[in-house]
C-alpha cells in the first residue's frame, strides 16, 4: 500500500513562485521596456525565493508526518502521450517531494535566498555603467526555478527540462556583462561544454526508453524505471567490431551515458574546463552555481538513479575513479592559482570529485551529505571572497591583496569558519562529510583499486587544507599590496551583505549535527543509537548497500589519518604563506616546470584548443563557410537560380514586352496556330 500523499498540495508552487517573478521581470524589461525600482525588484525577487523556502518547509513537515517512506506527489497535467506498440506511454508534468528532493529543495531555496539577499547589497555597491539590476534578478529567479524543477521532477523528461533550464541560465549569468568579450565567451564556453555532456544524458534516456519499450513497459518515471529494473539488468548491447565486439550490460551502458551528462554539469574530468571560466560572472552567480545549484545536479541525478547504479558495477567503478582523479587533479591546481575566485572554482571541482567518489563506491547518502555541507561552506567562501573583491575595487589577484583583515573583522571571522569547514577541522561539517567518504572508499572491497581511491582522497585532504589556509592568509594577512588610496577606503559592507555570511557560518557549524558518524555516536559521552541522521533520512529513497565491515579501531585509525593529513596541509600553508613566504617563491623557482604545468591546469584547455577547437574553427571557415555556404549555397543555389532567371528574362522574355501592337498581334497569331496544330494532332490520334 502506498503511503504517498496525492492531490492538492503546495509542491507545484515551490518552483512556480521564482518562475513567476522571473517572468514578470522578463515581460517588463523585455517587452514593455520598463524597469522597476531596485527596492521593488529586490522585494519581488527575494520574496519569491523566500516563499519557495517557506512552502518547502511546510511540505517537509507534511512529508515527515506521513507513515513509512511516504512522499508527496502532485500531477498537474499530461505532457506527452503516445502509443508504443501495444502499450501506451505517458510523460506528465508531475512533481514528487520525497526525502532526496526535500533535502535538495531546502538547500536550493535556503542558500539561494541568502545569495539573493547578498546580491542586493553587492550590486548596489557595484559602480559599473550597466549594473542590469532587474535583468540580473530575472536570471537568478529563473535559475532557482529551473533547479527546483530538476530536483522535483517525477520523470526523466521533466528532469531534463530543468537540466537544460539551468544550463541556459548559467550561460546568461556567466556572460551577464556581455559587453565584455571575454565574459561573453566564458558564458558561451559553459553552454557548449554542457551540451556535450547533455548528449550523454539524451543517449542514456533513449537507451532506457528503447529497452523498456522492447519489453512492453515504456516509462520515464523514476518509480516505473525502478519497477522495470529486472528488464534492464537482463538486457545487453552487442558492441561493434571496432570496439572489440562481444556483449555489454545495458545497465552499465545507460549508467555511463548518464554519468557523461553528470560530468558536464558537475565539471568533472574531462569536461571541467568551463567551470574556472565561469568566474567571469558576478560573484553571487559563482556562489549560486558552485554551491547549491547547477554543479550539484549531476550528483543528485546519480543519487536519484542509485537503484540503477547499484546493479551497474562497471559504471560505478568509472564514477569512483573519475571522482577521485578529479578531486586530486583540481586540488593540485587550486594550490597555485593567484585569482581568488579561481582557487575556489578548482576547489569546487575537487569537492565534487569527493561526491562522485562516494557515489561510485555506493555511499550515496555520504555523497548527498557532502552536497549539503559543500553548499554551506562554498557559498560562504565565495561570498566572503566577493566582499574582498568589492572593497578592493574588483581586484581578484591575491598577489595584490594582503594586510586588510583588520579592516574587515566580521568578514574575516566568517571566512575563517568557511576555511576551517572546507579544510576539515575536526568536528566541523566538512570533517564529518569527508570522513564518511574516506571510510566508504577504504571499505569498498568490491570496487577495483579501492585502496588507491582512498589514498588519492586522503592526499586531497592535505591539499585542501593547504590551499584553504593559503587563500585566507594571502588575501587577508601578510604585507599589504593594496594601493594606499584604495586601502584608506576599505570598510566592512552593510548588513545586506554581512547577514547572509553570518547565517551561512552558523549553518557550517550546525551542519555537523546532520551527519555525525555512528562511530562518534557510540562514544560514552554521546550514546546516540542513530546518530547519522541524514543517512537514515535519505535511506528511505536512495539505494543503500551492505554496511561496511570495519571494526571501531580501524575506523578510528582512518579518522586519525584524516586529521593528520589536515594538520600537515594546514601547517605547510601557515609556514609557506605566513611565517616564511619567501620559501614559497623559492620552491616555485626550483620546481618551475611543475609549477608552470599545474598553474596552467596541466594545459588541458590548451590541448582542447589545439586538437578540437582550432581544427573545428578552421574547418568551419574554410569548408563550411567558404565552400558550402558561400560557393555552394549562396553562389550556386541562391545566386545561381537568380542568375538563371535573370538571363532568361533578359535574353528572351523582355522581347515580348516591347510596346508595339504588331509584335503582340504576331505573338497572338503564333499562339493560335500552335493551339490549332495541337488540336489537329489530338483529333487525328
Amino acid at each position: 500500500m502506498s503511503n504517498d500523499l496525492m492531490g492538492d498540495t503546495w509542491i507545484p508552487w515551490i518552483p512556480f513562485l521564482p518562475f513567476a517573478s522571473a517572468l514578470l521581470h522578463a515581460v517588463l524589461i523585455g517587452m514593455l521596456r520598463r524597469s522597476l525600482s531596485p527596492r521593488m525588484v529586490s522585494g519581488i525577487s527575494c520574496g519569491a525565493v523566500a516563499g519557495s523556502l517557506l512552502l518547502t518547509c511546510v511540505s517537509f513537515a507534511e512529508m515527515i508526518s506521513l507513515p513509512g517512506d511516504g512522499a508527496i506527489q502532485e500531477r498537474l497535467f499530461s505532457w506527452i502521450g503516445l502509443g508504443v506498440g501495444s502499450a501506451h506511454f505517458d510523460a506528465d508534468i508531475a512533481f514528487r517531494f520525497d526525502a532526496l528532493s526535500a533535502v535538495m529543495c531546502l538547500v536550493i531555496t535556503g542558500v539561494g535566498l541568502l545569495i539573493h539577499i547578498y546580491s542586493v547589497g553587492y550590486l548596489q555597491q557595484d559602480q559599473r555603467d550597466d549594473r542590469g539590476f532587474q535583468r540580473f534578478f530575472c536570471y537568478m529567479n529563473l535559475f532557482i526555478a529551473a533547479m527546483l524543477v530538476l530536483v522535483l521532477a517525477d520523470n526523466l523528461l521533466l528532469m531534463f527540462l530543468g537540466w537544460e533550464g539551468v544550463g541556459l541560465c548559467s550561460y546568461l549569468l556567466i556572460g551577464f556583462w556581455y559587453g565584455d568579450r571575454e565574459k561573453a565567451q566564458a558564458g558561451t564556453k559553459a553552454f557548449i561544454v554542457n551540451r556535450i555532456g547533455d548528449l550523454g544524458f539524451l543517449v542514456g534516456t533513449l537507451l532506457l526508453f528503447w529497452s523498456l519499450s522492447e519489453s512492453g513497459t515504456p516509462t520515464m518515471s523514476f518509480r516505473g524505471i525502478e519497477g522495470a529494473l529486472p528488464v534492464i539488468v537482463a538486457s545487453t548491447l552487442s558492441l561493434p567490431a571496432w570496439l572489440g565486439g562481444g556483449e555489454f550490460a545495458l545497465a552499465n551502458a545507460i549508467g555511463l551515458c548518464f554519468f557523461l551528462g553528470a560530468c558536464g554539469k558537475s565539471a568533472q574530468l574531462p569536461l571541467f574546463v568551463w567551470l574556472p571560466d565561469a568566474m567571469a560572472g558576478p560573484t553571487p552567480v559563482s556562489a549560486l552555481i558552485h554551491a547549491a545549484t547547477m554543479v550539484t545536479a549531476g550528483v543528485y541525478m546519480i543519487a536519484r538513479l542509485s537503484f540503477l547504479y547499484a546493479v551497474a558495477p562497471e559504471a560505478s567503478t568509472v564514477i569512483a575513479w573519475t571522482g577521485a582523479v578529479s578531486a586530486l587533479f583540481a586540488a593540485t591546481i587550486a594550490c597555485v592559482q593567484s585569482d581568488i575566485k579561481k582557487v575556489l572554482a578548482y576547489s569546487t571541482i575537487s569537492q565534487l570529485g569527493y561526491m562522485f567518489l562516494a557515489a561510485g563506491v555506493g555511499a550515496y547518502t555520504a555523497a548527498m551529505y557532502h552536497v549539503v555541507t559543500h553548499a554551506f561552506f562554498k557559498a560562504l567562501l565565495f561570498l566572503c571572497a566577493g566582499v574582498v573583491i568589492m572593497v578592493l575595487k574588483h581586484e581578484q589577484d591575491m598577489r595584490r591583496m594582503g594586510g586588510i583583515g583588520s579592516r574587515l573583522p566580521w568578514t574575516r571571522r566568517w571566512m575563517w569558519i568557511g576555511v576551517g569547514t572546507i579544510a576539515g577541522v575536526p568536528l566541523t561539517a566538512g570533517f564529518f562529510s569527508k570522513d564518511q567518504i574516506l571510510v566508504a572508499s577504504y571499505a569498498a572491497h568490491e570496487v577495483p583499486g579501492h585502496i588507491h581511491l582512498y589514498w588519492m582522497a586522503l592526499t586531497t585532504v592535505a591539499l585542501t587544507a593547504f590551499y584553504s589556509v593559503r587563500l585566507i592568509y594571502v588575501s587577508l594577512y601578510g604585507t599589504s599590496q593594496v594601493p594606499a588610496e584604495v586601502r584608506r577606503e576599505i570598510h566592512e559592507p552593510g548588513g545586506l551583505v554581512l547577514w547572509p555570511l553570518g547565517i551561512l557560518a552558523v549553518l557550517c557549524i550546525l551542519g555537523s549535527l546532520l551527519g555525525v558518524p555512528q562511530l562518534w555516536g557510540d562514544l560514552e559521552l554521546l550514546r546516540v543509537e542513530e546518530s547519522n541522521s541524514i543517512h537514515h533520512f535519505l535511506a528511505r529513497v536512495v539505494a543503500v548497500g551492505e554496511p561496511h565491515e570495519l571494526d571501531a579501531s580501524t575506523e578510528w585509525g582512518l579518522t586519525g589519518r584524516a586529521i593528520a593529513m589536515f594538520a600537515l596541509g594546514s601547517t605547510m600553508g601557515v609556514i609557506l604563506h605566513l611565517l616564511r613566504p619567501a620559501w614559497a617563491d623559492w620552491l616555485a623557482g626550483k620546481l618551475s616546470f611543475a609549477h608552470r604545468l599545474v598553474k596552467n591546469a596541466y594545459y588541458v584547455d590548451a590541448l582542447y584548443r589545439g586538437l578540437i577547437v582550432r581544427p573545428l574553427l578552421a574547418a568551419s571557415d574554410r569548408l563550411l563557410f567558404r565552400w558550402i555556404d558561400v560557393r555552394l549555397i549562396d553562389g550556386l543555389a541562391v545566386m545561381g537560380s537568380a542568375n538563371l532567371l535573370r538571363g532568361l528574362t533578359d535574353g528572351l522574355l523582355k522581347y515580348t514586352q516591347v510596346g508595339l501592337a504588331q509584335v503582340y498581334f504576331l505573338v497572338m497569331l503564333l499562339g493560335s496556330l500552335a493551339i490549332l496544330v495541337y488540336l489537329l494532332f489530338e483529333s487525328g490520334a
